[in-house]
């Protein structure tokens, strides 16, 4: 017989369901000073955000929670709706409430997305778009560098989490680095690709801001025109201080953050 500490809630299984029911436990404690409707909306997000319930699943009703786990129709209710101002569960008449997806809060260290979706989850694909030798412009050129016109391969990707759209990828490598076949690209991550022929990522310089997505990057990412974007330029660096990798990206502010710690200096 399993002992369950006093000071806690056992924990209790939470059906959810798409097409095939799924089991959720959750720990309540009831002698901590943070309110149960906050433990039980915590607990549900963190199950969003690392795949446990993916977008599509559906949530028991009110009454159904609450009693399966022992709360409070209100408590329940509160979770869920602090859940449905995040934009992470929608309720449907007739249908239930619903998953719709998780946002994605990514550290801000040199990583790659793929891998940062694949820890995280969230189920990583993706649709290379382009993949071609062109001459490198002045701004390719000097992030690179190299001369203005050396020969650089540029790719695009559009980079997916549970088949919905995330980020749009543009990046430009030296054509001698490594071979990217578009084969293997919609199958992992640029980085993983360099470090499986022992190039040794050491170190970026990165800048991060926000703009409104055009009528073209709207219809790629699944936006509404003027759709707030985050975009980020980075240009990577091996173990030797040579550039390996120049970026320019776009992502959904809807579905993606950046998550960082500041430090006070002393």
């Amino acid at each position: 017989m399993t002992r369950v500490p006093v000071n806690q809630s056992p924990a209790y299984p939470l059906p959810v369901s798409t097409s095939s029911p799924a089991t959720l436990d959750f720990t309540l404690d009831r002698s901590s000073p943070v309110p149960l409707y906050y433990q039980l909306a915590q607990q549900l997000e963190a199950a969003i955000e690392h795949g446990a319930l993916g977008p599509g699943s559906l949530l028991g009703n009110e009454i159904e929670l609450a009693g399966r786990l022992g709360l409070s129709r209100p408590t329940v209710r509160q979770a869920i709706q602090s859940l449905v101002d995040k934009g992470l569960l929608v309720r449907r008449r007739g249908v239930g409430t619903q998953v719709v997806h998780s946002q994605v809060k990514r550290p801000l260290e040199l990583s790659s997305l793929y891998d940062d979706l694949e820890s995280a989850g969230q189920k990583p694909a993706t649709r290379v778009v382009r993949n071609e030798v062109v001459q490198a412009s002045a701004e390719v050129a000097a992030a690179l560098g190299i001369a203005e016109g050396d020969d650089v391969r540029h790719i695009e990707r559009l980079r997916l989490a549970h088949g919905q759209p995330m980020a749009y990828l543009s990046n430009y490598v030296p054509v001698a680095l490594l071979d990217l076949d578009t084969e293997r690209l919609e199958a992992t991550g640029l980085y993983r690709m360099m470090r499986g022929v022992g190039i040794t990522l050491h170190s970026a310089r990165q800048s991060v801001g926000a703009r409104c997505a055009t009528p073209e990057e709207a219809e790629r990412l699944g936006e509404p025109e003027g759709a707030a974007l985050l975009t980020m330029q980075r240009t990577a660096y091996d173990d030797t201080g040579r550039a390996v990798e120049y970026g320019t990206h776009i992502y959904r502010a809807s579905r993606y953050a950046f998550d960082f710690q500041l430090l006070v200096r002393p």
